[in-house]
């Protein structure tokens, strides 16, 4: 981890993003280093306590990664996801599975021992996403802050997450009403190069898919593998790697999968089969032919525009003392 920051390109890198992230943020309020006076030692809190869980548990990286996209989706990136309670956006199916909960839980005490009121469970959240991100070898980049907390949390309006059969088109339009474009998709899918899938969202592609066999998308080679992973009628709760061979490293091995039939999810292996998204994937992949993308710095810039979906500032919203309760 050191390395990186005596690295030029590192630097280089960040005096974009800093710059990028000033453009794109300027009108909706939030601004990096939000805390700077008045809780100097927000982000640092945060991170500690993100690697110290990371340490005994790594997989709560992809689970606050995906938490904080589908807190974004669904109400503003404004923490709705964290409330307790009968139909919250917690209990929503596509929410069950998520971890990691118990991390901002702890950075929030942490917080409010140190600065009472001040930060919000929101950009906690968005903070140790991107903290999730470099723990796992990704890029840091500069998180613009001063989010504040919502207080409508709904699990009707999860049906707004793209689903894992989800088409592209379809997703391209969920992703357009927020304002991403296909790009910013294929770069924010691409964080499933880290963390892992039951077996009951893709093990319907393993048997009787098409004519009795298998999804024919997913590589012929790699079909007997993961029928042995997840045998029909098995334990659909079992998890395995999204990113085969390196789900735990944040890398373009991913967009590599997806490139050789080897994506898990059907959603994630559209991005290949279909045109319009397959370009950005070889441009990920620096295909010959193709305008080489640098995954990391494009990931970062697509990370900072979704963090910015709905953001309640201002006097818009709260700064809850319990991230998980409504003041």
């Amino acid at each position: 981890m050191k390395g990186a920051y005596t690295n030029p390109r590192f630097f280089l890198a960040m005096t974009f993003m800093l710059a990028m992230a000033a453009a794109l943020v300027q009108a909706q309020g939030t601004r990096v280093g939000f805390y700077a006076r008045t809780c100097p030692r927000a982000e640092s809190i945060v991170r500690s306590t993100v690697q110290s869980h990371f340490r005994s548990n790594p997989n709560i990286a992809p689970g606050l990664l995906r938490m904080h996209f589908h807190d974004c989706f669904v109400q503003g990136c404004d923490a709705s996801i964290l409330i307790d309670g009968p139909n919250t956006e917690k209990t929503a199916p596509p929410n069950r599975l998520l971890r990691g909960y118990e991390v901002i839980d702890d950075a929030k005490t942490q917080l409010e021992a140190t600065c009472p009121g001040v930060v919000s469970c929101a950009d906690i959240l968005t903070l140790a996403a991107r903290d999730s991100v470099f723990l796992t070898r990704g890029i840091n980049w500069a998180v613009p802050t001063g989010r504040r907390d919502g207080r409508v949390s709904l699990a009707s309006d999860t049906t707004i997450l793209p689903g894992f059969r989800e088409s592209i088109d379809s997703q391209k339009q969920k992703f357009a009403a927020f304002g991403l474009n296909t790009q910013d998709l294929v770069a924010l899918v691409g964080g499933h190069t880290i963390g892992t899938s039951a077996c009951q969202l893709f093990s319907y592609r393993l048997y009787n898919f098409t004519n009795g066999g298998p999804d024919p998308t997913v590589n012929s080679a790699f079909v007997p593998q993961l029928q042995a992973l997840c045998p029909q009628n098995g334990d659909g709760s079992r998890r395995i790697d999204l990113d085969t061979g390196s789900g735990n490293r944040f890398d373009t091995s991913f967009f590599a999968n997806l490139r050789n039939g080897r994506g898990i999810l059907e959603s994630d292996q559209k991005l290949w089969t279909d045109p319009s998204t397959r370009t950005f994937v070889q441009r990920f992949l620096g295909e010959r032919g193709s305008r080489p993308l640098n995954f990391n710095v494009e990931f970062a810039r697509s990370m900072v525009k979704m963090s910015n979906i709905g953001v309640k500032t201002g006097t818009n919203g709260e700064i809850r003392r319990i991230c998980s309760a409504i003041n």
